[in-house]
């Protein structure tokens, strides 16, 4: 049988994956105000973070190595049997989580879980490389990173019905077992590459393959092989830092978000998991927004004759200049509604960036190394969101979190900065040899 623009499904597929990735992931931060109740119940509220802070900080570290590994592993092994392996492991860790005791365990679960779910973002990557052309690959990826939006949305409110019904533990289990049934469609769907899948039509396979090459407005060499230098010529690369030094600026923001929303409301607004359920989910709808409006905003200026380099710039201009004011003004935000409405801009700008960031491997090199340049980039981001969060519990120690927002603005600033000055203009490399 023959489906019918067989690449969006898939990239709705993946989007599915980081939705129930990014639901594992957020469980602990919203389950934490009961879990401290019954594993820590001696502790102070200073203490209790300080500890949340330290499983955090192995989750994200974890989660860098991770994305280098996965990065490699997806190159070796291709997308269908990186994600297998990717989303069967950490749905398996998630669930583990109910028979933690304390930090130790907590820690050695949260390690699998950061390992295994890293692949989720350089597989996405990889498999937007493999199945769209250049002019849609921003869209994909916003498709694709709106899943960690819908995500958050979903998460937080999900989370917090089900410890009306369940303990926290059955909670770690039941979001663990739907990440298992993940695994049936996607084995079902992606058979092959678009080279040779039996199900896709003949004008999408032509549509994908002849338009994956970086074409210029005035210029343009079909003829050109890809360029998939070694790990140590693509590290040699200017090119390949500015993606780097970009993503493990942009990268904290995120996590800043991920990780301290629901402890932020619980410290500053005394709210507890049902409030937090009610609130916590508002800044992803933001997010959610972001990563639709930066993959279409870039699809537009493609189609209207922008080349490569000047779209990217700018859509990545422009998100980190709507974080900068947002980010500054959590200095003093008010009541809760008007904290998590400035978070969601915050969100917004943040997705509008980070779709065209991920999009830049596949811009600057061929396939084989796209997975590659991801994963380091992805482990740059992820070790500079370690340092923040590690940053946050001594930033925070008397509840003022201004410290940590402007810390977040610089950030902002740099990731600007690493991609006009270190990527002069995105195109397709070539060897330098």
């Amino acid at each position: 049988m023959k489906m019918k623009n067989l690449r969006w499904w898939i990239v709705f597929l993946v989007a599915l994956a980081t939705v129930i990735n990014y639901i594992d992931r957020s469980a602990l931060s919203v389950l934490w105000p009961d879990i401290v109740e019954d594993l820590f119940p001696d502790e102070t509220a200073l203490e209790r973070k300080q500890i949340y802070a330290n499983i955090s900080i192995v989750f994200i570290l974890s989660y860098a190595f991770g994305q280098a590994i996965f990065g490699k592993i997806f190159d070796w092994v291709g997308t269908r049997l990186g994600f297998v392996l990717s989303i069967g492991v950490w749905s398996l860790a998630t669930a583990a989580h109910a028979f933690a005791q304390g930090v130790l365990s907590f820690s050695i679960f949260r390690a699998v879980l950061g390992v295994a779910e890293a692949g989720n973002w350089p597989g996405a990557a990889k498999s937007n490389a493999d199945w769209f052309p250049t002019k849609e690959r921003a869209l994909a990826q916003g498709i694709f990173n709106s899943g960690a939006a819908i995500g958050g949305i979903i998460a937080i409110p999900l989370i917090a019905l089900m410890t009306v019904y369940f303990s926290w533990q059955m909670v770690f289990v039941i979001i663990g077992l739907v990440g298992l049934l993940w695994l049936i469609p996607w084995i079902i769907l992606v058979k092959a590459p678009p080279k040779s899948h039996p199900w896709i039509t003949e004008e999408e396979r032509e549509y994908i393959l002849t338009g994956q090459r970086t074409v210029d407005a005035k210029e343009s060499d079909g003829d050109e092989d890809e360029y998939n230098p070694s790990t140590g010529e693509l590290l040699s690369r200017k090119q390949s830092w500015g993606v780097i030094i970009a993503s493990a600026a942009i990268d904290p923001i995120w996590w800043l978000f991920v990780f301290w929303i629901p402890i932020y409301l619980n410290e500053v607004y005394g709210m507890d998991v049902k409030a937090i359920g009610i609130y916590g989910w508002v800044p992803y709808v933001g997010a959610m927004l972001g990563a639709w409006f930066g993959g279409l905003l870039a699809q537009n200026r493609l189609k209207a004759g922008w080349n490569v380099n000047k779209t990217r710039k700018l859509i990545i201009t422009l998100g980190c200049l709507i974080m900068l004011p947002a980010l500054l003004a959590m200095a003093n935000p008010g009541g809760p509604t008007t904290a998590v409405i400035i978070m969601a801009v915050i969100l917004f700008g943040f997705q509008t960036v980070i779709g065209n960031v991920q999009t830049l491997p596949s811009d600057l090199y061929g396939k084989k190394a796209v997975g590659t340049l991801s994963g380091f980039s992805g482990m740059a981001a992820k070790l500079g969101a370690l340092g923040l969060t590690a940053l946050v519990p001594i930033l925070t120690a008397d509840g003022n979190y201004t410290p940590a927002f402007i810390i977040g603005a610089s950030l902002a600033v740099i990731a600007m900065l690493a991609v006009w000055i270190l990527i002069p203009n995105v195109e397709r490399l070539k060897s330098l040899k």
